[in-house]
């Protein structure tokens, strides 16, 4: 990649690719919203059980190899890979920050 990943992405993209479910919930903020495979994520707590299921369940592992700012988001894209039909995927994150935490994330393939 040919660009650095902001801080907080960083760190959620580093505890992806361990599993880590609280590495992964540390960037976010307390009361974040993450849209995923149409649903509605908000919390901590809602964001763990996200985590628990349908990243470290499905071994979801997310690659970026491309960043760039668009309409005061951070778009990541990359492909997903793990155990899930259709692996691996190529998926865009949409991250919107805020005093250096996640604020909210779009997930789309």
């Amino acid at each position: 990649m040919n660009q650095t990943l902001p801080k907080p992405i960083a760190d959620y993209v580093e505890a992806n690719a361990r599993l880590d479910v609280e590495g992964m919930l540390q960037p976010f903020a307390a009361d974040a919203i993450v849209l995923d495979n149409g649903a509605r994520h908000r919390g901590h707590a809602e964001l763990r059980t996200l985590l628990e299921q349908a990243v470290v369940g499905a071994k979801a592992i997310f690659t970026p190899d491309t960043v760039r700012h668009e309409n005061g988001r951070v778009v990541v894209e990359g492909p997903g890979h793990g155990d899930f039909r259709g692996s691996p995927i190529r998926f865009t994150y949409r991250f919107t920050l805020k005093n250096d935490v996640i604020t909210s994330l779009e997930i789309t393939a």
